[in-house]
């Protein structure tokens, strides 16, 4: 029998997850694309299926439509503190953890409680809730996330605050994106749909620029596609599928230290441009008795293609292997690359003949890729 068994780590995060609640998130790249409207739709739809489902926190930012969406939800009661002669509302883990509903609607994920609160995040009681087996659903922006917070304040002028860590959203169960074009987004703003009628044009003005709206929805297109590959890779290793399925370009461009070498970097970069992928320049290093090793020279040839390669956008990889085609056809396979760019073999017939093709074994090795070879007097 061909059973695949579970490696050490898979089998602690089955653990971990068996007695836990599942945590779903609905991503947006701005306020007002639907995310709340949207959890609440479900909601709905899953009270109608005879669910128990409650919001322990919503916010519907004085919007009609997201309050009517309400309708007949339980809302549990919210914890009331008082800061600085104010009294402020927040999520109350204890209150809900009592009620014990199957699952919880919890808005605006990456919240900072009022202080005096048990937890400073939001995420924090979340993860409390979950805990006790109660499933989740819940909001975020893209704009949040703390990996992304320096490319947001370059992208918008704005500093983001409020931002939890990346683990939060790629330990989710399920991540469902609320897409809306920018010119309906600022159409709903325009209409007072986001925000009161007072903010619009400072809005429109600053954070709501068509530009900085098509970065963050491309910010949160890549994500989704991030997690459905990854998601697709866990599948085919469960399966055992070990066929490309072209469902994302993959480019490596293989090197050595000929001067040449940088004609094919600068081949697989405007390939790379165009499919707007993922691209590797590969090196290897054989560790074969009578290879020849590498000159002070040949170094600092290599360091000069690195140099090249990485101002053009690419992953720069050294690889250590006895065979250099068995070496490269490994990491193809692994990150399944659906390109692979060599330079045309500079070794007499008499080399061939004695060491072999380096590009004949590897064109053997590698399933459903695409061989670029690159002659070298071009």
């Amino acid at each position: 029998m061909d059973e695949k068994r579970l490696t050490p780590e898979e089998a602690l995060d089955i653990c971990n997850r068996q007695d836990r609640g599942t945590l779903k998130i609905f991503l947006g790249y701005a306020p007002g694309v639907g995310k709340t409207y949207a959890m609440l739709n479900e909601a709905n739809r899953r009270l109608g299926y005879g669910q128990d489902i409650v919001i322990g926190y919503v916010e519907n930012h004085g919007r009609p439509e997201t309050e009517e969406q309400i309708g007949k939800l339980e809302i549990l009661p919210r914890r009331k503190i008082t800061y600085r002669g104010v009294e402020l509302t927040e999520l109350d883990p204890a209150a809900v953890i009592e009620r014990r509903p199957e699952t919880v609607l919890i808005d605006e994920l990456a919240h900072t409680n009022a202080p005096g609160s048990k937890n400073k995040k939001r995420y924090e009681d979340v993860l409390e809730i979950l805990a006790q087996g109660i499933n989740v659903i819940s909001t975020l922006n893209i704009q949040h996330l703390e990996s992304l917070n320096d490319v947001v304040f370059q992208i918008t002028g704005i500093r983001v605050n409020e931002t939890l860590p990346d683990r939060i959203l790629q330990q989710a169960d399920e991540v469902v994106v609320v897409d809306l074009t920018p010119d309906a987004l600022q159409n709903r703003l325009r209409r007072g749909s986001v925000y009161q009628p007072e903010k619009i044009q400072q809005a429109m003005k600053n954070f709501f620029r068509k530009g900085n709206l098509n970065a963050l929805r491309e910010l949160v297109l890549r994500q989704a596609a991030d997690d459905v590959d990854e998601d697709l890779d866990a599948y085919k290793k469960q399966e055992g599928i070990r066929e490309n399925w072209h469902t994302v370009e993959r480019l490596m461009v293989c090197v050595s230290a000929s001067p040449n070498a940088k004609k094919l970097i600068r081949r697989g970069a405007r390939i790379a441009n165009r499919y707007k992928c993922e691209w590797y320049v590969v090196s290897v290093r054989s560790t074969r008795l009578f290879f020849d090793n590498y000159t002070q020279e040949d170094e600092k040839m290599l360091q000069s293609h690195e140099q090249l390669a990485r101002q053009l956008g690419a992953e720069v990889v050294y690889l250590t292997g006895h065979s250099v085609s068995e070496t490269l056809a490994g990491f193809a396979n692994r990150k399944h690359v659906t390109q692979i760019i060599l330079g045309q073999s500079a070794r007499t017939k008499v080399e061939t003949f004695f060491r072999g093709s380096t590009i004949n074994k590897l064109v053997k090795m590698v399933r459903d890729v695409e061989i670029h070879l690159i002659p070298i007097g071009q």
